[in-house]
């Protein structure tokens, strides 16, 4: 007995020790690694959490495929600073060589765009492309908060300028340094946002290769030695499969919902389609619909750099607007919440990149809609106030009801469709028509009508 459970455990770990030497010999290290395609991503438009995502979602799918590179085409006329520095901050720590390539003719990489072109391993340009104007915004745009010092007739920048310039300068230059680029014209590139040509770059060493194509882009790039994470790699792109990367669902999602005007249109139908459903409770429909509206309107907005006390404001306004039409104060909530909102609204997205800026005719047609709403509540409100009653007690002093039996001075009256206690001074006649002149309970005081009177 003995020996059978020996010879099996024998049996059994033999197969083991089979199993394992397959395993080992199917191991993926035996494929060299980075032999995989050269992925291509479109960045175009505003840089802000949409080509965030994307650009993420690529360095992460050039991982899993081992890809040989990561190209990156670039159209844009800048954006945020924050998802600047995440896609600049993705692009150092990616293995994957990642190559900058400003294509088609006519495009551009300005402002952000060419931070990251500077972050890129490899820095590429289509003729008829420029790249530059890397200076902040808020500055070339009129300033940031905190205005400028003006000494000897002459305005200078104020301390939160030349922090945010500062600022700007070291990070470019960094980059520059770490690649190997011309960090003089960087630094002019965010001081003087100076612009340059595709040949211009090429000759001052800003970028590296001039190519028209994704065929002359591989060639050029072919035998380049780059160096990712400490370690040297040299590209073998020439012949290589070039596949294209499209952003997915989430992403073009993203991408609609980042427009703070499209943000703040969700956010208001969200709190119209809440209010008529705690107003007329069941009807369902219209709460469903703003519960969804106001998480995507508040998503959005948390995707972009909000301003806190702007959407406090925001918020604000709108209560005090609604507040005006359920508590009539003559207009004095309503001014003060329409101010409120607009304030708010114009301070709610903390940037100047004027992609991400919430237009003010949204925002004043947004006023408008609500003020409209409170106006409209109100002047209802005040036209009920001024018809006469129809309901409750005092819609029963002053009818007829009938009398349908009577004993000395109190009996029961037929009064809108129910059967009434009554009392009275005098006796009335059943069948005959009496008046109510008042209420006591559910107890009706009335007085006969005509010959309703009972004779002495």
């Amino acid at each position: 007995m003995r020996i059978r459970r020996f010879a099996i455990a024998a049996l059994l770990a033999a197969v083991g020790l089979w199993g394992l030497a397959l395993g080992l010999h199917a191991q993926p290290m035996a494929v060299p690694e980075g032999r995989g395609p050269v992925l291509l991503a479109a960045v175009e438009g505003p840089i802000g959490p949409a080509a965030t995502r994307h650009i993420e979602n690529v360095l992460a799918e050039a991982r899993e495929q081992r890809a040989e590179a990561v190209i990156l085409r670039l159209n844009t006329p800048g954006g945020l600073v924050t998802s600047t520095r995440d896609i600049v901050s993705s692009i150092l720590a990616s293995p994957v060589p990642v190559v900058g390539w400003v294509a088609p003719s006519g495009s551009h990489a300005a402002s952000a765009g060419t931070f990251i072109l500077y972050a890129t391993h490899i820095a590429a340009m289509a003729p008829g492309t420029n790249i530059g104007a890397a200076s902040p915004v808020s500055i070339g745009g009129g300033g940031l908060p905190g205005g400028e010092d003006e000494k000897d007739g002459e305005k200078k920048p104020s301390t939160m300028e030349n922090k945010a310039m500062n600022d700007a300068v070291s990070f470019i230059r960094s980059l520059a340094e770490v690649h190997g680029r011309n960090v003089e014209w960087a630094e002019k590139a965010v001081r003087e946002a100076a612009t340059l040509t595709a040949t211009q770059a090429l000759d001052l060493k800003v970028i590296d290769i001039v190519a028209a194509d994704t065929g002359a882009l591989l060639t050029a790039l072919d035998g380049r030695t780059v160096t990712t994470g400490n370690v040297n790699r040299t590209l073998e792109t020439a012949g290589r499969a070039l596949e294209t990367v499209e952003p997915d669902t989430l992403t073009k999602v993203l991408a609609v919902l980042a427009n703070p005007n499209l943000a703040l249109i969700l956010m208001m139908v969200g709190v119209y389609g809440l209010l008529f459903e705690f107003a007329s409770p069941g009807i369902v429909g219209p709460g469903v619909v703003g519960a969804i509206c106001l998480i995507l309107g508040l998503y959005a907005l948390n995707q972009l750099p909000l301003n806190t006390a702007g959407l406090v404001l925001l918020l604000l306004g709108i209560v005090l607007m609604i507040a005006e039409a359920f508590t009539p104060t003559f207009g004095v909530l309503g001014i003060g919440g329409a101010v409120a909102f607009l304030i708010g609204g114009g301070m709610l997205i903390d940037t100047d990149v004027p992609e991400f800026q919430i237009s003010w005719s949204v925002l004043i047609g947004a006023t408008v809609v609500t003020g409209g709403f409170a106006l409209l509540v109100l002047g209802h409100a005040w036209r009920v106030h001024k018809k006469p009653v129809h309901t409750g007690r005092d819609d029963m002093v002053g009818h007829a009801a009938k009398v349908l039996d009577w004993s000395g001075t109190n009996g029961h009256v037929w009064l809108h469709g129910e059967r009434w206690k009554a009392r009275a001074d005098s006796p009335l006649v059943p069948g005959g028509t009496a008046r109510v002149i008042a209420l006591d309970g559910l107890i009706l005081t009335v007085e006969p009508l005509d010959d309703s009177a009972e004779a002495p």
